[in-house]
């Protein structure tokens, strides 16, 4: 990976995982809001959901790295499950997506950090 790339991943990357970890967060509180605020809270979610899902996509189509293609996917994953009540499965996929991110964030920093950049 070129410095350019490494330093736009390791951008994308940190900001993609501080903005999957609020929406876990989100994803284990929904279902313990009342009834009558639970059906909008979760449409709400799901559109947080998607403009995460966004940014990771913009990510992945300005650096090409497999580990953003591999977050959107686990993210769309757990839209899905959100949309279906499933909130701690939604909670797993949205931890392995953090995880993906986490990888991308690692490499990017290892070729800054060679290049005597970090």
């Amino acid at each position: 990976m070129d410095l350019k790339t490494a330093v736009k991943s390791y951008q994308f990357a940190e900001r993609a995982k501080s903005e999957l970890i609020i929406c876990s967060q989100l994803t284990i509180a929904l279902p313990g809001f009342p009834e009558q605020e639970r059906a909008g809270a979760k449409r709400m979610l799901v559109m947080v959901l998607e403009s995460v899902r966004a940014e990771l996509e913009f990510a992945f189509r300005d650096t090409e790295r497999a580990e953003f293609r591999k977050a959107i996917g686990l993210l769309s994953e757990a839209i899905s499950l959100v949309e279906s009540d499933q909130y701690g499965s939604a909670s797993l996929k949205l931890s392995e997506s953090i995880t993906a991110a986490t990888t991308a964030a690692q490499g990017a920093w290892q070729v800054l950090s060679d290049n005597g950049l970090l």
